[in-house]
């Protein structure tokens, strides 16, 4: 389904598990897919993936591991396939697909490098996308003048990496969540630093430098043992001294004050004994600007995706960004397949591939929807059947099937979704939230709403699951209920 649409129909994917205990952490995480992906490349077609890195090709690898915490209950409805939750948008694309299909940017200037995004982020940059890979590692950040303590206040910058960059786009420091005062302390020190910003932490790496880092965390790799995050654990050590950045860590609790020392030293002989011209490049490592004024669209919580869906009905710069990536033509908000009836749909909503006989919907985004009638106000429905649909402001409902006489009625910032199953004794049930007053995250394990199950035990009834076989009896559910309502779409 992806090849074309979201990929060029030449390329090879290939998804591995991380099958380590406690979690590899990003950087580590990084380099045992990129292992494991050698593996199973070779292992599927009989070619060797790290040669065709080295030989040009452009390769990129999406970390979508977690449990979706935040964004419970929305991953359990997708049986726990967190990036394969849709969105209110034409032909309910994925936010993989999404993210796949924005990065894609960047793949004509980054041949012969991998490069590495997450799997819940849709960003959208304020400048071209093209640009000269001149750095053996290279990271995506918003680059502008060094804010005020106001302004990083208000923006929040102390919750984001900092990067500080010279005007040969190579990078000076890199910073993880510091305030204001302490930026400004460790940029003090720093000449040639013309511009600053907030890291997107998504990186590339040339094929040589892969090879370097593979080697040096050999140790871990091989044991498939200990943690390590890209900014604290290889971008810090690179930019920082041995003193501030062992003082960092001690604040931020990572190391002690020998294995901070030690750390430092390791990063430093891996990246001393490489050849920072290799390939013909300037550097170790630079920043790829995204602008200033780029549209950033989170989708890992729960709130942000209510927030990002309602963002298509919205008169921004951010939401004529977000209509202009999803294909949304402001005089056609309401796609041609959709079948409303007399139902009545204001100017800013938007609307696809639904069916309904009657109602009226403002401010909302809804997208595989059926129903006979359908009242929606500041809501976002996906995937969801019912007689009859009512849905207050800030309500989610995300595929649902309901077969009462009274159909779905939703509160105020109430959330409710369905899970599809192979279980004959339980092929169907749903689980509530609240986007205002829940934070999944801190509630995981609990058992909220009046839900039978916490969040955990979804997922832990979800593992292991065919997620394919499951969508299927959700896609054959929802025609079922929809041709006794009496259409289909």
């Amino acid at each position: 389904r992806a090849k074309g649409p979201v990929i060029p129909a030449a390329s090879s994917v290939v998804a591995v598990d991380e099958d380590w205990d406690g979690g590899a952490g990003n950087f580590l995480g990084t380099l045992y897919a990129w292992r494991k992906a050698c593996l199973k490349h070779k292992e599927l077609t009989g070619n060797d993936l790290a040669a065709e890195l080295q030989a040009g090709a452009s390769v990129a690898l999406f970390h979508t591991a977690g449990k979706g915490t935040r964004l419970a209950p929305l991953p359990g409805a997708e049986n726990n396939n967190k990036p394969g939750v849709k969105l209110p948008a034409p032909g309910c694309p994925s936010i993989l697909e999404c993210v796949i299909r924005q990065t894609g940017a960047f793949a004509s200037s980054r041949k012969g490098r991998l490069s590495v995004y997450w799997g819940d982020q849709v960003f959208v940059p304020s400048v071209a996308v093209e640009y000269s890979s001149d750095y053996h590692a290279d990271i995506l950040c918003a680059l502008g003048p060094m804010p005020s303590a106001e302004d990083w206040a208000a923006r929040s910058l102390e919750k984001y990496g900092l990067i500080a960059s010279r005007d040969d786009s190579s990078v000076a420091m890199m910073l993880e969540k510091v305030t204001h005062a302490k930026a400004t302390e460790q940029l003090a020190a720093l000449t040639g630093v013309d511009r600053v910003g907030t890291s997107l932490g998504s990186f590339s790496l040339s094929a040589a430098f892969l090879g370097a880092l593979d080697a040096g965390f050999a140790p871990e790799l091989d044991a498939k043992k200990g943690k390590m995050d890209s900014d604290p654990h290889v971008w810090m050590p690179m930019t920082l001294g041995e003193e501030d950045y062992t003082k960092l860590m001690l604040e931020k609790g990572l190391f002690d004050d020998a294995g901070a020392k030690a750390h430092h030293a390791r990063v430093a002989g891996i990246v001393g004994a490489f050849g920072p011209t290799t390939g013909g490049l300037k550097g170790m490592f630079g920043s790829v600007n995204v602008g200033p004024e780029f549209s950033w669209f989170d989708y890992g919580l729960l709130a942000l995706y209510s927030k990002n869906g309602l963002l298509l009905t919205e008169d921004s710069d951010d939401a004529r960004l977000a209509r202009c990536f999803f294909s949304i033509p402001d005089g056609a908000r309401v796609s041609s397949c959709c079948s409303l009836g007399s139902c009545q749909v204001d100017g800013v909503s938007v609307a696809f591939g639904s069916t309904a006989a009657s109602g009226s919907v403002t401010a909302s985004a809804i997208a595989g929807v059926c129903t006979g009638e359908l009242t929606a106000a500041g809501a976002v429905l996906v995937n969801v059947c019912a007689k009859k649909i009512l849905a207050a402001k800030g309500s989610v409902a995300y595929n649902v099937v309901d077969h009462s006489e009274e159909g779905i009625t939703l509160g105020e910032n109430e959330v409710r979704v369905g899970v599809f199953t192979l279980d004959k004794d339980r092929p169907y049930f749903e689980m509530r939230s609240n986007v205002a007053e829940i934070d999944g995250g801190k509630v995981f394990k609990d058992r909220v709403c009046g839900n039978a199950m916490s969040f955990s035990e979804v997922y832990d009834l979800n593992h292991g699951v065919d997620v394919t076989a499951c969508g299927a009896a959700a896609k054959a559910a929802f025609k079922k209920a929809a041709d006794a309502i009496g259409g289909f779409k």
